[in-house]
């Protein structure tokens, strides 16, 4: 299909638009299911001010859309541009599917620290976040007082197991959730806390760097914690957590800001605090971003990038952000913005980790990626080897992921 469609038209009618005598149809696939609000006025103005251009949206849901995307790019039919998970863009680079991406050093400068890391692979960027998310650990305050303690942040992983033994002991409620599910957020939440003790999965140089101290000592954490975990950690996800905290099952886990309102109705005492910091670094979170990526041999790519650019530029990616409830893509003071709405209560939280964070990594095969980590988690919280054994194998496994 070739995703360039000339048609004859009066050129009066495109008042001498350099398009004249041309349409263009750009064929925009949405991760998601939908189109929000914020991102269908900016594709409106688009259209707008480029007569002759349509923008064809297909919102697909996410169990199929990222697979679709890159099937229709395989088969020589791609889409324009498509939001996906940045974890996909290594996979589209390296089989040749996507265009680079160049920013101007201001437009750099703008990002929050560390998200462009998220679509760095070889020296180069691959997509342009357009969604990011950080972690933070909530906390039950009526459950953590029944126990008889005081509900406020644990700052050290000593402090959080210690708070969950006291939670256990002295209630009908489990200390602390864990994912330990065969999917993608059992690797996110042990992230979490390996970004917080100073560990990595790659070093700067994209060699694999799992089998380290830090890592030891993050499984050593899931280890200490096991005995005030909810009944059969691996047969949970994170997501299935908000009800467990919903319902006073556990006093403590770590989710998103959309957590903030999940639980809302039924924990009215909630606290939202930085997850607590390991022996070897500070407080951090994982860095997990959407993108725009730009698909190769449209015919289209120029125009697919202007669009692009126009849906994550500052105020356009304000309005999705703050409208979203996105932890903010960029430092929108940078641009000139003030009252922004992240100096807001609890967004400070999930602004404080950004700095000292790590990103989702970046591989061709995830679920190979995934699998490590899941072996690792499940293999200590069913007693399948010591933290070294399970360590050293995982540092073992990482070396064939591609």
């Amino acid at each position: 299909m070739n995703h360039f469609k000339t048609l004859t038209v009066a050129a009066a009618l495109l008042g001498g638009s350099a398009l004249a005598g041309q349409a263009q149809e750009l064929h925009f696939i949405m991760c998601g299911g939908e189109v929000r609000p914020a991102d269908q006025k900016v594709i409106d103005k688009f259209q707008a001010d480029n007569p002759g251009v349509t923008v064809k949206m297909e919102a697909v849901e996410w169990g199929t859309c990222q697979d679709k995307s890159m099937q229709l790019a395989s088969a020589g039919d791609p889409p324009d541009v498509a939001y996906m998970g940045s974890r996909t863009l290594r996979q589209l680079a390296n089989n040749d599917l996507i265009v680079p991406v160049t920013f101007t050093p201001e437009e750099e400068a703008v990002f929050q620290p560390g998200v462009l890391k998220t679509v760095t692979n070889g020296g180069q960027y691959w997509g342009i976040p357009h969604a990011f998310s950080t972690k933070a650990l909530y906390i039950n305050c009526a459950v953590v007082e029944a126990a008889g303690a005081e509900c406020k942040a644990p700052e050290t992983w000593a402090d959080l197991v210690a708070l969950s033994k006291q939670v256990t002991d002295n209630t009908d409620a489990a200390g602390i959730g864990i994912a330990g599910k065969d999917f993608d957020n059992t690797m996110h939440m042990f992230l979490d806390f390996l970004y917080s003790n100073g560990g990595v999965v790659f070093d700067a140089d994209g060699k694999p760097a799992l089998d380290s101290q830090q890592t030891r000592e993050t499984l050593q954490l899931y280890a200490d914690l096991l005995p005030y975990m909810q009944s059969g950690p691996t047969e949970w996800e994170r997501d299935q957590m908000k009800d467990l905290f919903n319902d006073g099952q556990i006093a403590m886990y770590v989710t998103g800001p959309w957590g903030k309102g999940q639980h809302a109705e039924k924990v009215p005492n909630q606290l939202i605090v930085p997850i607590p910091h390991g022996p070897s670094g500070p407080s951090g979170t994982i860095l997990i971003t959407d993108s725009l990526a730009v698909f190769k041999g449209t015919g289209n790519e120029e125009l697919a990038t202007k669009l692009a650019k126009a849906l994550t530029s500052g105020e356009a990616q304000y309005d999705l952000d703050s409208s979203w409830g996105l932890t903010p893509i960029l430092d929108y003071e940078k641009v000139g913005m003030t009252d922004v709405y992240y100096k807001q209560d609890p967004w400070p939280v999930f602004v404080a980790g950004i700095s000292t964070g790590g990103p989702e990594p970046m591989v061709e095969n995830f679920k190979e990626l995934q699998s490590v980590f899941t072996n690792m988690v499940q293999g200590i919280m069913l007693g399948e080897g010591s933290v070294d054994e399970l360590v050293t194998q995982a540092g073992v496994e990482l070396n064939d992921v591609k």
